[in-house]
């Protein structure tokens, strides 16, 4: 092997210090020629998804030293964006994966590491652990710790996470459902450890993590408290020595066509919206040129290939069972390009590795679920710059629609009115002031997204945000609009009673008032105090970019 980087931490004389630290944690001579390898571990006894990563730290570190080198664990922070929803902890969870990328950056730059294990799951982890694989652009490869089982019940029902809680409350309320069957959710909810059971933003992205080639095979779609799991944390700890041997860094996988593929199989799928903004970030650290525009254009060419949850019935178990990533890509083969992988074998040759499909859950292009992909992205006065709505979770009936707008500054503002029985059919439920500066942190919007649902209000009545939502969120919900409220985008000068058309087959989100009106509004506009003026999300909000650039951070 060539120089490593790590010999600057363990040879020569000058390292004696250096040498005698290491020493200090334990390790032996033996291993000071040894690659040096970290895993980035984000376990926690908070998040479900990460509460069972203690064993696939042991799986990893056994495959790192039957691969030849040494491993060393770090942590990394988590916010479950399910308990921090709804309330002040929800601005927080964005501008953790800045956090996350640098947090990575900082350990493996001070300490010279060969190459990297990144052990992940949850929303904004894997994201800002890609963002840090891509800027430091050396041998990593990720884990992602895999999805929960259903909660199973009688009669073949199976619980799943937003529909049985976050949806559950709202039928409560409604009257629709009694207490006892409220309990029933809760405990069913969420059974095993791992990420929500649906096609959620911590799967989605688990997902494209391996369809743009940085993780094993199956590991995007292997649940969480599987076997499988585990084999495939030692196979990672295994090939990231390889990795390291023949320098393969994540720039040469994470190409342009690389992105590209990711977006079709979110596409096919009915994926996250916040996959939007992560796979805008990542690309910007690889140096890959990617407009926020390039996912309506591929989604146009792209048809919705299952119907996952929470806008369909299938689980990620059942995505696992039929052939997982290879499948869809398979079922995708013609408009996927081919890419190098990590895995050592290009994208192609793992479709013609395939050989069968349960084309029940993933149907053939020729059949199928609808003839474009999941996420759209629309334009127009109220959206200069974009916004973005999961159709593949919008009822044909609301995929045209014209509502009066009913305001709010904030999210706890609409749930008082949602609860409070305020929103009828034929608004439109309008939050600001939410975006990256505004929120700040661009809170994701699930209580009232699924709240609408549960009233039985996702047919009459619609939602627009400068937030974002959850991967959890179905129904005519159009988040990211940019530019923000904060900012004196045109959504800061919408006013109660003002028409709104939603137009998702012609892209357009349209506020039906005059310029000459809106240019009267934006004279008087003033811009509201900051929500919050201290501590490290006061700094966030200052040099966070706007949602259509994938809500970054730049000084200047």
């Amino acid at each position: 092997m060539t120089a490593k980087r790590s010999d600057a931490t363990t040879k020569g004389f000058e390292r004696t210090p250096h040498r005698a630290l290491l020493k200090g944690t334990g390790v032996p001579d033996s291993s000071m020629n040894r690659p040096f390898i970290g895993v980035a571990t984000s376990f926690s006894d908070l998040i479900p998804g990460h509460t069972g990563m203690r064993e696939l730290e042991r799986f990893i570190e056994k495959g790192v030293h039957t691969g030849g080198g040494h491993s060393f664990l770090f942590g990394i922070p988590g916010v479950c964006d399910g308990i921090a929803m709804g309330h002040k902890g929800m601005h927080y969870s964005l501008p953790t994966r800045e956090l996350i990328a640098d947090m990575i950056e900082s350990v493996a730059e001070a300490h010279r590491l060969d190459g990297l294990v990144l052990l992940t799951n949850c929303d904004k982890i894997t994201p800002g652990m890609l963002m840090a694989a891509a800027r430091l652009d050396i041998p990593c490869i990720v884990v992602t710790a895999g999805p929960m089982m259903t909660g199973a019940g009688r009669q073949g029902r199976r619980f799943s996470f937003v529909t049985d809680t976050f949806e559950a409350m709202a039928r409560y309320k409604a009257g629709v459902i009694d207490e006892k069957e409220l309990m029933l959710c809760e405990e069913n909810a969420c059974p095993t450890a791992g990420s929500c059971q649906g096609l959620f933003t911590a799967n989605t992205m688990a997902i494209l993590t391996e369809t743009m080639g940085m993780s094993l095979l199956r590991c995007g779609t292997a649940l969480a408290v599987s076997s499988l799991k585990k084999r495939i944390a030692f196979a990672s700890g295994e090939r990231i020595m390889e990795l390291v041997r023949d320098n393969i860094t994540p720039r040469q996988i994470l190409t342009k066509a690389a992105f590209e593929n990711a977006i079709r199989v979110d596409l096919a799928l009915g994926g996250s919206t916040n996959t939007v903004l992560h796979l805008l970030s990542i690309a910007r650290e690889a140096g890959v040129e990617l407009p926020l525009e390039e996912f309506d254009r591929l989604g146009r060419t792209t048809p919705q290939l299952a119907s996952m949850n929470p806008g369909g019935k299938h689980f990620m178990e059942d995505l696992d069972a039929a052939g997982g990533v290879a499948a869809v890509l398979y079922q995708l083969r013609d408009l996927i390009q081919d890419n190098p992988t990590l895995t050592g074998i290009s994208t192609q040759k793992i479709i013609a590795s395939v050989a069968d499909v349960d084309e029940e859950v993933v149907h053939p292009v020729s059949s199928p679920i609808r003839p474009e992909g999941g996420i759209a992205v629309l334009s127009g006065n109220l959206a200069p710059d974009g916004a973005v709505v999961k159709q593949s979770g919008v009822s044909e009936k609301m995929m045209r629609f014209t509502g009066k707008a009913r305001c709010f500054d904030s999210e706890e503002a609409a749930m008082a009115a949602l609860m409070g029985g305020k929103v009828v059919a034929g608004d439109v439920v309008v939050i600001r002031y939410e975006g990256p500066k505004g929120g700040p942190g661009m809170r994701e919007m699930l209580a009232p997204t699924a709240t609408l649902m549960g009233l039985g209000l996702g047919d009459s009545v619609a939602l627009i945000t400068d937030g974002r939502f959850s991967g959890g969120t179905r129904g005519p919900c159009i988040g990211h609009v940019s530019p923000e409220a904060a900012v004196g985008g045109p959504i800061a000068l919408i006013e109660d009673g003002d028409a709104i058309e939603l137009d998702i087959p012609n892209r357009a989100l349209t506020l039906k008032v005059s310029d000459a009106a809106l240019a009267e509004r934006r004279a008087r506009w003033i811009r509201p105090e900051p929500k919050i003026k201290t501590g490290w999300l006061a700094r966030y909000a200052a040099v966070v970019t706007s949602a259509n650039t994938g809500a970054i951070c730049k000084a200047d």
